[in-house]
């Protein structure tokens, strides 16, 4: 008898999904890869995006807009310790390794060009190495593990986020059928971190401008969000990520007010104010 393969599973659970009424995460088989730095380039002022491509990008998964990368760097002694494969999963070393989660903005198979863009800031580790970087420097990335799918079936789309949540809002615009429907609320520091987004025509952009306000702070995002009104018995899909305590009072106002159904919206605290590589799954 032989065996089955189960190798391509999770490209038939994402079709399924894809084609359902409700969003789902789905897990795809873990790697770990070589990359090199081909270029960097500023978006806007906001956003610096390092391209890494080169042999290790090949067999690469991308199939979700908030997927996400770990990139690897080495110890403080300099040491650079990486997980192993182990089938479809990776083996992480003790003690933990250092390294930053990041979106996959864009994965071109044909290129072979993987994008991550960075939101940099004074004293961050991936910061550094983003402005750093130059052609030919090695980058170690582990993942994507999966990604939250969503169904082209929804009414609406709700989108909102910060700076470090754009290019899963950019990314997934982009994937939207141009037939959608919806809003998306980006708040950034001034006009010069808006960049050009390929929204379908009835998704309505908007951009929140905090001035002076440090990052993080502040409930305009969650104001200007909770001022939505979707109509009458139309299904609309919420997803919001950010600075944690910002996008907390939307979990409750989607629960609450749009008494969504838990698969209907997904609300992740990206990062938080004064902790460094921080991960809400830790919290």
């Amino acid at each position: 008898m032989s065996r089955i393969d189960h190798r391509h599973r999770h490209l038939e659970r994402i079709a399924e999904v894809r084609a359902g009424l409700h969003a789902e995460k789905v897990g795809y088989p873990i790697g770990i890869r070589a990359t090199e730095v081909v270029r960097t380039a500023m978006v806007g002022t906001g956003l610096l995006r390092v391209t890494l491509g080169g042999p290790g990008t090949e067999g690469f998964e991308a199939h979700a807009p908030d997927e996400h990368v770990k990139l690897i760097f080495p110890d403080l002694d300099g040491s650079l310790r990486l997980p192993e494969r182990n089938g479809a999963m990776l083996r992480w070393p003790r003690p933990v390794l250092v390294s930053r989660e990041y979106t996959v903005r864009r994965y071109d198979p044909v290129a072979g060009e993987i994008d991550i863009d960075v939101a940099p800031h004074g004293g961050g580790l991936a910061s550094d190495w983003a402005r750093a970087a130059r052609p030919g420097d090695i980058m170690h990335v582990a993942g994507p593990p999966g990604g939250l799918i969503v169904p082209d079936t929804y009414d609406r789309y709700l989108l909102a986020g910060d700076i470090t949540a754009l290019p899963a809002i950019a990314r997934r615009l982009e994937e939207l059928p141009r037939s959608a429907k919806g809003w998306a609320f980006v708040e950034v520091a001034d006009a010069t971190q808006e960049i050009e987004l390929c929204a379908p025509e009835g998704v309505e952009v908007c951009w929140l401008r905090r001035g002076d306000r440090p990052a993080g702070t502040g409930d305009a995002l969650a104001r200007a969000v909770s001022a939505v009104t979707v109509p009458e018995g139309e299904r609309v899909y919420v997803w919001a990520a950010g600075e944690a305590g910002q996008v907390k009072p939307l979990r409750r106002w989607a629960r609450d007010e749009l008494r969504l159904e838990k698969a209907d919206s997904d609300i992740t605290g990206y990062w938080k104010r004064g902790v460094a590589d921080f991960d809400e799954d830790d919290h």
